[in-house]
């Protein structure tokens, strides 16, 4: 059985393997501070900054987008993994559907025909339209914006990180070359070991730096051309930032609709008009007397009502209390306790200036 080597070039690893001791070599020399180091225009520079501070805050506002719109670390981690196996991040209901489900089945067990069961499941039906919203606002906040920052990251800054490093090892290289330059000439006019001449030396690290200086200069402009790139990118990150804006202000406003719609439900659910509560039961106070048991000779009521009457001044409420007692007649006769002397149109202007929410019973 005849097994085919893959090939392997010597001579290119042992060149290779030669660049690279040189320019740790040149690196060293650089820190210690014996070595000169080529530096790069001020124009390139500028651009290189440019795109360093590009990088570092497109990964600070992905991370901070993802975070927002899913704050648990758990999930944010487990849509990533899925993204690299399956493709598609896993479908889960959020809190708010869960809090939905919760008020729906709460509601049915509390009882669809009593005030609070009918309102938990209303509530519950409009935090289910939440969650929905919120779970589609997600997806459309990470295909019109989180996706295209990290497409730029992993795309054009990486093949930008990439070039630099490039062009950082032609930089290394050619210093090598100029110092290798600078050591052949103060060796002219003296002897070498090996035989050779000093001035074949140095005609040698000439013909290497005219090289190293070539290579350099291309991937210098190579470098530089995609650095002027980042100002076009930032053009279509703003169309994309538009786009993440005007789907919060769609998610925004499908909530408040939500909810001013529920807002409205419930309120038609309330009780059309002004009750007492009394001994844990409601009275309606429109509809007449009794307001008092056979067992009550006397009902102290407390009321809240509006200091003025005037609709354009700040309203504070006052408090008053009146007192509604049964009729009482001399003699053994057992009296009715039906028909308080309080007349029915002093509650009824009490209560049209009180605030039904803070009746209550003393």
């Amino acid at each position: 059985m005849n097994i085919k080597m893959p090939d392997f070039d010597v001579k290119k690893f042992v060149k290779d393997a030669g660049s690279t001791l040189s320019r740790v070599v040149q690196l060293t020399e650089e820190k210690l501070g014996t070595s000169e180091k080529t530096e790069m225009d001020r124009h390139f520079e500028h651009l290189s900054e440019r795109s360093d501070c590009a990088r570092t805050w497109t990964e600070k506002i992905v991370r901070d987008t993802e975070a927002a719109l899913i704050p648990n670390p758990a999930n944010r981690v487990e849509d990533f993994i899925f993204e690299k196996i399956e493709k598609q991040k896993p479908k889960r209901l959020s809190n708010l559907e869960y809090l939905g489900l919760d008020m729906i089945e709460g509601g049915g067990e509390f009882g669809q025909d009593g005030a609070y069961g009918s309102a938990l499941i209303k509530v519950g039906q409009a935090e289910q339209k939440l969650g929905s919203c919120e779970r589609d606002f997600i997806g459309s906040a990470g295909m019109c914006f989180i996706q295209p920052l990290k497409k730029f990251l992993e795309g054009e800054m990486k093949t930008i990180t990439k070039e630099k490093g490039i062009l950082e090892s032609k930089r290394l290289d050619l210093d090598a070359c100029k110092n290798r330059v600078r050591k052949a000439r103060s060796m002219l006019g003296q002897q070498t070991k090996d035989g050779i001449s000093p001035e074949a030396v140095l005609d040698q690290a000439e013909r290497d730096l005219r090289v190293a200086q070539s290579e350099f200069d291309r991937q210098a402009e190579i470098t530089k051309l995609l650095l002027e790139g980042i100002s076009t990118t930032q053009a279509t990150h703003l169309r994309h930032l538009h786009a993440l804006v005007e789907s919060q202000v769609r998610y925004y406003g499908q909530c408040n609709k939500i909810m001013n719609d529920l807002q409205r439900e419930l309120a038609s659910m309330r009780p059309p008009t002004p009750r007492l509560r009394v001994n844990s039961e409601d009275v309606d106070l429109t509809s007449g007397p009794p307001y008092l048991s056979p067992s009550q000779n006397q009902l102290s009521v407390q009321l809240l009502t509006q200091g003025s009457n005037s609709p354009n001044s700040n309203q504070h409420w006052q408090q008053q209390t009146i007192t509604l007692h049964t009729m009482a007649e001399e003699g053994p006769k057992p009296v009715p306790a039906s028909f308080p002397i309080v007349d029915d149109s002093v509650i009824a202007e009490l209560v049209a200036n009180s605030d039904p929410n803070d009746i209550s019973v003393l």
